[in-house]
C-alpha cells in the first residue's frame, strides 16, 4: 500500500512576508512618534528609515531574518485575530 504524498505547504518566510511585517513597524513606528508630538514629517523619515533598515538587515542577517520571520507571524496573528472579532461583530448585528 502506497503512502498519500506529503501535502505541499505553502512557503510562509516568503521576502513579501517580510516586507509587509517591515513596513508594518514602520507604520507603528511613525504613529508613536506623531503621537508624541513629533513633526509628521520627521516622523515619516524615521519610520521609512526603520523599514529599510530592518529589510536591508533581514537580507544581510539570518538571525535578523528568523527574528523578523517570528514577529511577522505575531503581527499578521494579531491582524487575524482583530479581522475575526469584527467580522463576528458584524455578524450578530446582521451586516
Amino acid at each position: 500500500m502506497n503512502s498519500p504524498a506529503p501535502a505541499a505547504h505553502p512557503a510562509s518566510n516568503s521576502p513579501a512576508r517580510r516586507i509587509a511585517a517591515a513596513l508594518i513597524l514602520s507604520v507603528l513606528v511613525f504613529a508613536v512618534l506623531w503621537i508624541m508630538v513629533f513633526n509628521m514629517v520627521i516622523s515619516l523619515l524615521v519610520g521609512a528609515g526603520c523599514c529599510v533598515v530592518i529589510v536591508a538587515a533581514g537580507s544581510a542577517s539570518d538571525v535578523v531574518e528568523m527574528l523578523l520571520d517570528a514577529v511577522a507571524s505575531v503581527v499578521f496573528g494579531v491582524v487575524a485575530v482583530i479581522a475575526a472579532v469584527v467580522g463576528a461583530i458584524f455578524s450578530v448585528f446582521g451586516f
